[in-house]
C-alpha cells in the first residue's frame, strides 16, 4: 500500500485526536486530593484509583507519534519524487507553520508531562514527615490544556503538510517547464546546425 499525502494526513490527525482524547480523560479522572492518614511522626497519603498517570503518558506517546509522523510526512518522497528541503523552506507560509507546529508540539509535551510526572511522584512518594501535609495532586487544568495544544499541534502539522504539497507541485511544475524550455532550445540548436550544414 503506497503512502499518499491523504493517508499521511489521516495518520497525523488520528494520532493527534487520540492524544487529545487521552489527555482530556486524564484531566477528568485526576482525583482532587488524597486522604491523609496520620501515623507516628508521619502522614501517609492514600489516593483513590488514579488512571490519570497512565492516560497522561499515553497522551504524550500519541503526541510524540503525531509529531514524528507529521515531520516525516513533510519530506517523504511521494510517488518516488523527492523535493530538496531548501525548496520547501523558501515558502514563507510553510516555514511559519512548520515552526508553529514544532513549538506547539513542545508546549503540549510540557503541559502533559509536567502534571503526569508530578502525579506519578505523588503516588509513589506518599509518605510525608511533614505532619501538616494535605496530600496534594498535580495542578488542575494542565492536562486538559496540554490535550488541546496537542490537538492544535496535529492541526498545524496538517496545514504544513498541505503547504508542502503545494510547494512540491510548484517545484515539479517549474522543473517540467525548465525541461521543456531546455528541450526546445536543443531542438532549435539542432535545427539551426542542420540548416547551416545544408547551406
Amino acid at each position: 500500500m503506497a503512502v499518499t499525502i491523504k493517508r499521511a494526513a489521516l495518520i497525523v490527525a488520528s494520532l493527534g485526536v487520540l492524544s487529545f482524547i487521552f489527555g482530556v480523560i486524564a484531566e477528568n479522572k485526576k482525583p482532587a486530593a488524597g486522604t491523609p492518614i496520620s501515623g507516628k511522626d508521619m502522614v501517609i497519603c492514600k489516593y483513590p484509583s488514579d488512571p490519570s498517570v497512565v492516560l497522561g503518558y499515553l497522551s504524550v506517546a500519541f503526541l510524540i507519534l503525531s509529531t514524528l509522523t507529521g515531520y516525516w510526512s513533510l519530506f517523504y518522497p511521494y510517488k518516488g519524487k523527492s523535493v530538496p528541503q531548501s525548496v520547501l523552506f523558501q515558502n514563507t507560509s510553510f516555514f511559519v507553520f512548520f515552526n508553529i507546529a514544532l513549538f506547539t508540539g513542545g508546549l503540549a509535551a510540557t503541559l502533559l508531562l509536567w502534571p503526569t510526572i508530578t502525579e506519578h511522584l505523588h503516588l509513589i512518594r506518599n509518605v510525608h514527615h511533614n505532619l501538616s501535609t494535605e496530600c496534594p495532586t498535580a495542578k488542575t487544568g494542565l492536562l486538559g490544556g496540554g490535550a488541546f495544544v496537542s490537538l492544535d499541534s496535529a492541526l498545524f502539522w496538517l496545514v504544513a503538510l498541505m503547504l508542502a504539497d503545494n510547494a512540491r507541485e510548484d517545484h515539479f511544475d517549474e522543473v517540467e517547464k525548465d525541461r521543456k524550455v531546455e528541450h526546445a532550445q536543443v531542438l532549435a540548436s539542432a535545427e539551426y546546425h542542420v540548416k547551416g550544414g545544408a547551406v
